[in-house]
């Protein structure tokens, strides 16, 4: 198959590496990390904007390296080409290969921030690693009690965690983030990552547990439940 792949540069290594594997022909498109910082609105015109740039190219799916990202896929239509997308709240999800083991480990270690080579090469911005934790609490817990267990467990800061995905060319941003922890007094965990995730959206076939595929002439919606993204009739 021939793709078209628009993705969020904080993954550009790993989707390179990704693509380089794949048996596919990929094309690929990387828009500024942060877009989510903007606001959910304009983050999804500049992927719109960036999709319907794909109607002049001769593929057979759009492939989009996001995650739900503060709702910014929320509207994203697909015209005559199918989009896929991952079932992720944010893009720790993708690093952890699923988001079964990122609240996993959410949920035993309070107070910590991610690091990986693109957070740290492509610019330092802590808070939208944390997307993802609250929405998949309410859907465990239920509102009031995930609203409690999200404070309990993000009040006090103190770590950084530094997931090796194995793309890495040397141990330099693992070495930056432990020395940020250091100067900041905080504790430092090395955990693997997984690239089952990251491969499986450039190789397909998209399973439905883990991807969402948007029909032509359909736009995407948050449903809110473990799904996190569904679609409708634009």
């Amino acid at each position: 198959m021939r793709l078209k792949l628009i993705a969020c540069e904080v993954l550009y290594r790993e989707l390179c590496a990704a693509v380089a594997r794949s048996v596919n022909q990929v094309d690929l498109e990387f828009l500024p990390k942060g877009l989510h910082d903007k606001g959910g609105a304009r983050m999804l015109a500049r992927l719109q904007e960036a999709l319907d740039r794909t109607e002049t190219v001769s593929c057979d799916a759009v492939l989009f390296g996001y995650a739900l990202c503060g709702n910014g896929l929320v509207g994203l239509t697909a015209r005559s080409l199918p989009v896929i997308v991952p079932r992720a709240h944010d893009c720790i999800t993708l690093f952890f290969g699923s988001r079964e083991r990122y609240l996993e480990y959410f949920e035993s270690h309070a107070g910590v921030y991610f690091k990986t080579s693109g957070w740290i090469e492509r610019g330092q911005d802590l808070k939208p690693q944390l997307s993802f934790a609250y929405d998949a609490l309410v859907e465990r817990y239920g509102e009031e009690n995930a609203r409690y267990l999200y404070h309990e467990l993000t009040k006090h800061y103190r770590q950084f965690t530094y997931i090796e995905m194995g793309v890495e060319p040397d141990n330099r941003f693992e070495e930056h983030a432990r020395q940020e922890a250091a100067g900041r007094g905080w504790d430092f965990e090395k955990v693997p990552g997984d690239m089952s995730l990251i491969q499986g959206l450039v190789d397909g076939p998209w399973d439905d547990h883990r991807f969402l595929t948007v029909p032509p002439g359909s736009r995407i919606v948050a449903t809110n439940d473990v799904s996190i993204l569904g679609v409708e009739e634009a």
